[in-house]
């Protein structure tokens, strides 16, 4: 095949040149099986070709004109006894393939307007999985770039999965907005997407309408244009002129043909059906000058064969869905664009252009049956992410975060499900309805639940609004000591009584951490003024703990212990220490335990006079956990000593006869007086503390 030959395909690869297809000493648009399966009767709408059958499929455009129906008179057959005649009677018309009406159906459709062509070229998308904002932009970049009648298939796809998805939300919002105590009858909802994709929609109905009411008036005046196209070629038998002039005037009408535009889908077979049977009536009235017919079989022959080997190469293609496409296009230019060759070629060449066509059609119908096994595939997917969802909705919970951990479970199943892939078309919408009951089955379970929630968050507002109150009250009072303890008290409750509504949460939580923080502002405004003298202090009993460390006692008792006295009351007259500097104090009651340790005086007195001196550094204004710990230690130390004693007491009992000259007994018995002596001691330190508080 020459360059000269080659012609582009749908998918713009090389097939034939059309150039060579009609050549102007060429007759084009015949039909090319044998005159004896060529069925013609009074009426041409029913003259048929093997290509052509008289099944012819009525198809209806949408908002198509509906033109008046063919009507041809009968024909003339020229009177020379060498005509080759046609008659019905002879031979019945061939029934066609199912697998050519579908190509024919499909030309017949794309035939009404050229561009309809592009719709095949169209990316198919998966629109199911997408959002709706993805679709809307989907929509909007159809609308941009392609011809309005040529996406309308997809836009109803995209309208349809659009609408679905909406009104899941739609469902979901109504059914919150009703659980919130809203009436029904008020309920409204929209979006700005949905505004958007509404807004792409009318301007697509307007520009479609405006298309198919100038389309209407197009196909009406093509179709008028054509039939008198195919009279004119009629009138031509009867014409008493020189051959060449005629075999002209025929060429001319032919190439008017060619150029006289789309006509409605239902008109189409029949149009050309009538056209072809009339060309090939002038045909065999050409049959005076054989070698110009000759010429133009030898040539369609050649450029048909051309088309048979491009559709045998197709049949090898992989891709089922583009060689239907280009086997449409061959098709169309076998039936539009070439005329007969001579009989003994019509059977073979048909034959074989038809066997290709068959296994293109094959191989496609394999490629639907994988289709369809697919969306099994997606469909038993589907029926387990709704079972899943059905599963979720089961599982009772009762606290927010286990509820948005469902809710985030079901989202993910949400995804999942749009993500599985079409299902097939006679379950789609029971597929559908059963996955938007189920997450409506979760979302009244979920609301039912904050429902209830909501109103345990009034009554937390209404608990923390008290609260407010009482911080609000409290927080210029200058009572630190009272009212300290009430707002660490207010804080702690705060935190354990729960939400509130959330629009609420912000405003009180502003409203409470202000009168608290101005509250504790002042408290640690006193705190900060009183620091300094805390440092005084700290540096004053640094310097009397050193004189306390160099003191020597005059080794008379009550003098040394009243200077003893002297100083432990100086150094609590210097008032507290830092929190981080408290550890001097430590150091001073041991100094003092070792004075004394070094008087010679009632070890008991003693005792009492070091545990005196010990609570007065214990005793803070603000903090009484040191003596809480000295009460809670001193209790413990009854305990014990009372434990021991008693233990004491019954092993006394096991010596059968208690003789205090016995060393063992004797042991006991002194262990037993310091005991009691030792108890004595803790009990009145216990007794002092008591006075304390």
């Amino acid at each position: 095949m020459s360059e000269k030959d080659n012609l582009q395909d749908a998918d713009g690869n090389d097939i034939l040149n059309k150039e060579d297809i009609a050549p102007e000493e060429s007759v084009a648009n015949d039909q090319n099986l044998p005159s004896d399966n060529i069925t013609t009767t009074e009426n041409t709408e029913s003259s048929v070709t093997a290509e052509d059958s008289d099944n012819k499929l009525e198809q209806t455009a949408p908002e198509a004109p509906k033109p008046e129906a063919i009507t041809e008179t009968p024909s003339t057959e020229p009177e020379d006894a060498e005509t080759e005649k046609i008659s019905s009677e002879e031979i019945p018309a061939r029934k066609k393939d199912a697998y050519v009406e579908e190509i024919e159906e499909s030309n017949a459709e794309d035939a009404e307007d050229d561009s309809n062509v592009e719709r095949h070229n169209l990316e198919e998308k998966d629109y199911h999985s997408m959002s709706m904002d993805q679709l809307a932009d989907e929509f909007e970049s159809l609308m941009k770039t392609k011809k309005v009648q040529t996406i309308k298939s997809h836009v109803e796809e995209i309208r349809t999965e659009f609408n679905s998805k909406f009104s899941e939300i739609l469902e979901e919002k109504k059914d919150d907005f009703i659980s919130e105590g809203g009436n029904e009858i008020d309920f409204f909802y929209s979006s700005p997407v949905k505004k958007r994709f509404n807004s792409i929609y009318n301007d697509y109905r307007n520009k479609l309408n405006a298309y198919y009411k100038t389309l209407e008036t197009n196909l009406k005046s093509n179709l008028e244009n054509r039939l008198r196209i195919i009279e004119d070629i009629k009138g031509l038998l009867n014409v008493e002129e020189n051959i060449n002039t005629t075999y002209k005037h025929f060429k001319d009408l032919q190439e008017e043909w060619r150029t006289a535009g789309p006509i409605p889908r239902d008109k189409y077979n029949n149009a050309w059906n009538t056209y072809h049977h009339h060309v090939e009536i002038f045909y065999d009235f050409l049959h005076l000058n054989r070698d110009l017919r000759d010429m133009d079989f030898k040539h369609n022959l050649e450029q048909k064969l051309k088309i048979i080997d491009r559709a045998e190469e197709l049949a090898k293609d992989d891709n089922s869905n583009r060689a239907f496409r280009e086997l449409q296009v061959l098709h169309k230019m076998w039936k539009e664009d070439l005329g007969p060759v001579d009989k003994e070629h019509r059977e073979a060449i048909w034959e074989r252009f038809s066997n290709a066509t068959k296994t293109i059609h094959d191989k496609r119908q394999a490629y639907y049956a994988d289709v369809d096994k697919a969306h099994e595939a997606n469909l038993v997917k589907k029926e387990a992410i709704i079972a899943k969802i059905e599963e979720v909705a089961k599982d009772e919970v009762s606290s927010h975060q286990a509820w948005q951990n469902k809710i985030k479970v079901i989202e993910g199943l949400r995804t999942e499900f749009f993500n599985a892939g079409k299902v097939p078309i006679k379950v789609n919408e029971a597929t559908w309805a059963k996955f938007k009951g189920a997450v409506r089955t979760f979302n009244k379970k979920k609301n039912t639940f904050y429902k209830n929630l909501k109103k345990d968050q009034y009554t937390n507002l209404q608990k923390k609004l008290e609260l407010i109150k009482i911080a609000e009250d409290n927080k210029d009072n200058d009572d630190f000591e009272t009212v300290t303890p009430l707002m660490k008290r207010i804080q702690n409750d705060w935190k354990h009584i729960g939400h509130v509504p959330r629009k609420d949460s912000d405003k009180i939580w502003k409203r409470f951490k202000a009168a608290c923080n101005h509250y504790f502002d002042k408290v640690n405004a006193e705190r900060n003024a009183a620091d300094q003298e805390q440092v005084d202090a700290f540096e004053k009993k640094t310097k009397l703990l050193d004189e306390l460390k160099e003191l020597k006692l005059s080794g008379v008792p009550e003098q040394d212990l009243e200077t003893i006295k002297q100083k432990t009351e100086e150094w609590n007259a210097l008032g507290q220490v830092p929190q981080n500097k408290r550890f001097i104090e430590g150091k001073f009651n041991k100094t003092v335990d070792g004075l004394f340790n070094n008087l010679k005086l009632d070890k008991s007195k003693v005792e009492m006079i070091k545990f005196e001196n010990k609570l007065e550094s214990l005793s803070q204004p603000d903090d009484t956990r040191l003596l809480d710990n000295e009460h809670h230690f001193i209790r413990k130390k009854i305990d014990e000593v009372k434990g021991e004693l008693n233990q004491l007491e019954n092993n006394l009992q096991f010596f059968s006869n208690i003789d205090e000259s016995n060393p063992l007994v004797k042991d006991v018995l002194k262990n037993i007086e310091n005991h009691k002596e030792n108890l004595a001691v803790w009990e009145e330190k216990f007794k002092k503390l008591k006075e304390l508080y």
